[in-house]
């Protein structure tokens, strides 16, 4: 009993002698704890029974490259990976990015001219006059006729089937950039077709009828240039006779207006 007194009496004193936010709450606000930033610290074994914290490599990405264009590789940055108590831990050298492999663009150029379209000096008979123009229509070909069983040759777009005419003619007027003034009877066929051409259009680089025009006696063909070159060599307009840009201007510089046109 004397001894069950003593303890009573202790107890007692140290509660008396206790804060007065102690009891319950004494552990609201615990002192901070020192974490030392080397995991490799005795005491840091020691918590984790001697393992050796892992070391994480950041997972590679590969670039997605955009649509017809290639993407530059991507500078990836390594995540820092932590341990326990978030201590930095030790990061694996960072990996070469690898380019992704991906198709080239599909968007093919438009179709090259065949060479013997272009511009060249012929063996050429003829009884007409130097300075005459001579259009093959099968073959696609126009002649200018300089004498001496020779003629400048240049490669032409002819009319599409059921378009086709033969005739001689004279050239009539010359125009640079000329203004394109599709019939009523073009715009309602292709209306048909869901295309809506315009009344007119001024001349310029996207004008059907491109630089130069040289027009056929008082019809409405004419031999004129084109914004759609890689179609030459073919039958593909509506009776009028087209070369490229380039060659359209040559001719033009070569023949006055009153020069004989024949369309075989």
């Amino acid at each position: 009993m004397l001894k069950k007194s003593l303890l009573v009496a202790i107890g007692l004193s140290l509660t008396a002698a206790l804060p007065a936010e102690a009891g319950s709450n004494r552990y609201r606000n615990p002192p901070p704890v020192m974490v030392s930033p080397d995991l490799s610290a005795p005491w840091v074994l020691q918590l984790t029974g001697g393992i050796q914290p892992v070391a994480y490599s950041a997972r590679r990405v590969v670039s997605q490259p955009m649509a017809y264009q290639q993407a530059a590789p991507r500078q990836i940055r390594q995540p820092v990976a932590t341990g326990i108590f978030g201590a930095p831990m030790r990061a694996v050298a960072p990996q070469p990015v690898q380019q992704a492999a991906f198709a080239p663009a599909q968007n093919p150029a438009p179709r090259q001219i065949d060479p013997m379209y272009l511009p060249q000096m012929v063996e050429y008979q003829t009884k007409e006059r130097p300075g005459t123009i001579i259009i093959d229509t099968n073959n696609r070909f126009l002649y200018l006729v300089t004498g001496e069983g020779q003629a400048r040759r240049y490669g032409v777009g002819v009319g599409k089937p059921g378009f086709e005419w033969r005739g001689t003619h004279k050239i009539t007027r010359k125009q640079e950039w000329p203004t394109w003034n599709p019939p009523s009877e073009m715009r309602a066929r292709e209306a048909v077709k869901g295309h809506i051409l315009p009344a007119s259009m001024e001349g310029g680089p996207g004008n059907p009828l491109g630089a130069r025009a040289m027009y056929l006696g008082s019809t409405l063909y004419r031999i004129h240039g084109t914004n759609a070159p890689w179609t030459i060599g073919f039958a593909v307009s509506s009776g009028c006779i087209r070369l490229r840009n380039e060659d359209v201007v040559d001719l033009y510089e070569r023949v006055k207006v009153g020069t004989k046109v024949i369309v075989l």
